[in-house]
């Protein structure tokens, strides 16, 4: 079972809902594919750690074999080749390492070589597996990271759970295309379902089956998120309250499920409704 966690901004509970969820599995495989601001880890602290490298091929121009045709430089989307004073230039920071200039180049000029772009850290934490991809600061994209953070697709018996990046950008469409259920998480607020109208809309085009977490909320006040759900017919998979305790453990990189009893039932609640869900769609399409 591949779940993956999404919501249209940071700060929902994305994360809070991941690690708490991974933490009441019996076995289980944390992804943090938030590759830009990763936090997952410092609520595992997970032990043996180990480290690995991500690379990307990048131009090298041979000046020598460059006649100045320009092809690669109108080529470029993103502007990272220039010709300039009978010279090919390559701005290395702003490049997508699509290979195109170079396929595209009569005069072989243009070959490829390795630039690293970020690292994958991977450990272990009680239940739990932990992968967490790093993206250097300044990288134009974090695609290549979150790819070789999900081709380890988990061991036959863990449920694994995907902290996506905040948003409906490129890199959240890369984490949730190969999940078997998607979890939006929402707050009760007008802006909420702001955000939450941006995700809901990308799991439908993905056609992936959804449901949705309430946090933060108070008893007997309005909840415009709720009211989002019911007006779009969309599953509640549970609420989770506005609660004190739980934010003070939250903050100080607590996993709440591990430390007290009643926060265990809550996300062990949560995790066998989506269970439920999961397999009644999986029913659904056989």
């Amino acid at each position: 079972m591949k779940i993956a966690v999404l919501s249209g901004k940071g700060g929902t509970g994305k994360t809070l809902l991941s690690v708490n969820l991974a933490a009441v599995s019996p076995a289980s495989f944390y992804i943090d594919c938030d590759v830009e601001e990763p936090n997952g880890h410092l609520f595992f602290k997970p032990q043996d750690i180990k480290t690995e490298k991500v690379n990307v091929k990048i131009p090298q121009v041979d000046q020598e074999l460059c006649n100045g045709c320009r092809v690669c430089v109108d080529f470029c989307r993103f502007n990272a080749l220039v010709y300039v004073i009978d010279k090919l230039i390559v701005f290395n920071e702003i490049c997508h390492s699509c290979g195109g200039c170079r396929l595209l180049c009569r005069k072989k000029a243009i070959s490829e070589i390795d630039k690293e772009i970020g690292v994958v850290q991977s450990g272990k934490s009680e239940n739990v597996r932990v992968l967490t991809g790093i993206l250097k600061p300044g990288e134009p994209s974090g695609v290549p990271i979150i790819k070789k953070l999900l081709q380890d697709e988990g061991q036959e018996n863990e449920d694994v759970f995907i902290d996506c990046p905040p948003g409906s950008a490129c890199v959240v469409m890369e984490s949730i295309k190969d999940a078997d259920y998607c979890i939006l998480v929402a707050e009760p607020t007008i802006f909420g379902v702001h955000n939450l109208d941006m995700v809901y809309e990308l799991v439908r085009i993905f056609h992936i089956p959804y449901g949705v977490v309430l946090n933060k909320c108070l008893e007997e006040e309005e909840n415009p998120a709720e009211d989002y759900c019911l007006k779009n017919n969309i599953p509640i998979l549970g609420k989770i309250p506005f609660d004190i305790e739980l934010g003070r453990l939250n903050s100080n990189g607590e996993i709440v499920a591990r430390k007290q009893a009643k926060y265990r039932e809550l996300f062990q609640n949560l995790l066998n409704k989506v269970k439920k869900e999961v397999q009644h769609e999986t029913a659904s399409n056989t």
